[in-house]
């Protein structure tokens, strides 16, 4: 079993910089596809990038596509999110989830997940 702490959120102005931070507990934290998703007020919850469990494979939604980076450091236990160029839109809480099996862009198919920090943006 995974735990999964996000760390980094704020307030920030339109074109400024954040870097979202997930920690995981256990000692399988390398053999896990990772994701970042994101969930605005009124919204359903939504992919925002995906990383293998290597880090050798990448995956990006359209809308954060050159502007935010996913990595990780798995002598770390961490994920991250680097972003940039950061909008109004980009207003949401963001959620870490972890999967054992496949990289993935679908939420339903992830099997932990953490509780989730928010990012404002304002403009």
């Amino acid at each position: 079993q995974v735990q999964l702490v996000e760390s980094g959120g704020g307030l920030v102005q339109a074109g400024g910089s954040l870097r979202l931070s997930c920690a995981a507990s256990g000692r399988t934290f390398s053999s896990y596809a990772m994701g970042w998703f994101r969930q605005a007020p009124g919204k359903e919850r939504e992919f925002v990038a995906a990383i293998s469990w290597s880090g050798g494979s990448t995956y990006y939604a359209d809308s954060v596509k050159g502007r935010l980076t996913i990595s990780r450091d798995n002598a770390k236990n961490t994920m991250y999110l680097q972003m940039n160029s950061l909008k109004p839109e980009d207003t949401a809480v963001y959620y870490c989830a972890a999967d054992p099996l496949l990289d993935t862009i679908v939420a339903d198919e992830y099997d932990y997940w953490g509780q989730g920090t928010q990012v404002t943006v304002s403009s």
